[in-house]
């Protein structure tokens, strides 16, 4: 097990307050619940859902908010571009390398970073969801894999409102859509939610991997239902750019989601994310 204690970068430090500036012409940001004070100083992973191509870096500004400096697992190609590539290295992000054989590598190298006490932001999903009721889809078993190699706390975070901001299609159009953020400012709000009790499940690795990713899910639909009140069953605004999915919709309690649809889908599956 690694020793190193992590230091969060100098440049991430001044880059987080600096989403708060870009953010603020765009979008109203309103962020609630807490983060527990024993989970502050991590190792932490921080579980949420993905509605818009503009969720990083409203969770960004979200995080820095509450005083929190993630290390983000985002996919591999931010880190071929010229510049954004070497600004996520330099800020000690993951690289996830989706639908190719260095997949694996996230998983081992997310784990590292918890054990030297790193907070990790990830999205279970794994994409952009596409459930059609803009609901958290079957999530990927990749974060309780992650959090039974290291042992780490998970705590369920929920996000609305950014896909106001900039839709699925995004970079195309997005200038014209970043105009109609300007001149509108919707709101786009972020609620830290419940720690997700991942420990306490028993069983083989595999049915154990899903059974959390299950309750992860849940925990994030628990978090999201207050920030959707009068829109639970159709978002107030559609994304007409972003496609539907049914292969990935989850069932829901009724309670977790009162008023909003059931899903089709039986559990929580799929591979790492």
């Amino acid at each position: 097990m690694e020793t190193t204690t992590w230091q969060v970068p100098r440049l991430w430090r001044m880059l987080l307050p600096l989403a708060r500036v870009i953010a603020f012409p765009l979008c109203r940001l309103r962020v609630s619940g807490e983060v527990p004070e024993h989970l502050r100083g991590g190792p932490l992973i921080l579980a949420m859902n993905h509605v818009s191509p503009f969720d990083p870096l409203v969770m960004a500004a979200a995080c820095h908010q509450v005083g929190l400096a993630p290390r983000v697992m985002a996919t591999g190609g931010l880190f071929d571009a010229p510049v954004i590539g070497s600004l996520m290295r330099a800020c000690g992000h993951i690289r996830v390398d989706r639908n190719t054989h260095r997949v694996a590598d996230a998983l081992p190298a997310a784990a590292r970073a918890l054990q030297q006490g790193a907070v990790v932001m990830v999205y279970p999903e794994g994409r952009i969801g596409l459930d059609p009721w803009m609901w958290p889809e079957r999530g990927k078993t990749g974060v309780a894999r992650m959090a039974a190699l290291s042992g780490a706390p998970v705590l369920a975070v929920a996000q609305w409102g950014a896909h106001a901001v900039l839709p699925y299609e995004a970079p195309k159009r997005a200038g014209r859509a970043l105009l109609k953020a300007v001149l509108r400012r919707p709101q786009v709000q972020v609620r830290f939610g419940a720690e997700v009790a991942v420990g306490a499940v028993t069983g083989a690795p595999g049915a154990r991997a899903m059974r959390a990713t299950h309750l992860i899910m849940e925990a994030i639909d628990e978090a999201l239902t207050p920030l959707r009140a009068g829109e639970m069953q159709t978002p107030a605004v559609v994304d007409r750019s972003r496609p539907h999915d049914m292969s990935r919709v989850r069932r829901r309690r009724a309670c977790s989601c009162s008023g909003a649809p059931v899903g089709h889908g039986v559990g929580d599956g799929g591979g790492q994310s």
